[in-house]
């Protein structure tokens, strides 16, 4: 990969969030609608993009950056479980912010298991993951971030999926939010959301909602 280009602060007010979901999952998460809510709230919707990622993690990576050049110099990303594998790779790119909620930092020997045709979380449509597509996330993994205030993580202490000490270890040096208890999907995110949001450049003038965001399971 190319040399890193220079950290490109957001200013307050004029960064466009890109929101990646995690594996086998969509916009139709619970994370993804919490963060399409509150940018709607701040009048800010037309500065969210949240796209559909396909299995293929070079296809995924394609997509994403048709759809954010013309927002690369505003831009921050939040990625969520793979999406944060993907987001960090997008950062070290674009030398923009990422925050990453319960990020995967080396998904290819778990995803491994999952090579084959399932469904998705959100739908019934197959859900196919081919065995090259371990390679092409070989190709995308960062072994060590170049500028951690470039990153903010948000980790559970109870996600069942992943273990949050390799993403605090991960990560070492960036903004770190680590959660004591809570889960993958990180439930309760609708508390968290502002903070993440404030990280990326983006002032709701909103107070948090109380309650949890729902149980739905997503990533």
């Amino acid at each position: 990969m190319s040399a890193t280009p220079p950290i490109q602060h957001v200013p307050v007010g004029n960064g466009h969030i890109l929101y990646l979901h995690g594996f086998r999952s969509s916009p139709r998460s619970c994370k993804a609608r919490v963060v399409q809510q509150r940018m709607e709230r701040a009048g800010r919707a037309h500065d969210l993009t949240c796209p559909q990622l396909p299995a293929s993690p070079q296809a995924a990576m394609e997509l994403v950056l048709g759809l954010v050049e013309r927002h690369r110099d505003r831009l921050a990303i939040i990625g969520s479980s793979l999406g944060g594998f993907y987001a960090t790779w997008l950062a070290e790119r674009f030398g923009c912010r990422a925050a990453l909620l319960n990020p995967a930092v080396d998904p290819l020997s778990r995803l491994e298991q999952h090579v084959g045709t399932t469904t998705a979380w959100h739908s019934d449509e197959p859900f196919e993951f081919k065995q090259e597509y371990i390679g092409e996330l070989a190709a995308l993994k960062i072994d060590r971030i170049t500028d951690p205030q470039r990153y903010f993580l948000l980790a559970a202490t109870g996600d069942e999926v992943l273990d949050y000490r390799d993403m605090v270890a991960h990560y070492a040096g960036a903004h770190q939010h680590v959660i004591d208890g809570s889960d993958h999907a990180i439930s309760e995110f609708e508390r968290y959301v502002d903070e993440v949001l404030a990280f990326c450049g983006i002032d709701t003038n909103e107070q948090p909602e109380r309650g949890a965001a729902g149980s739905e399971r997503g990533r």
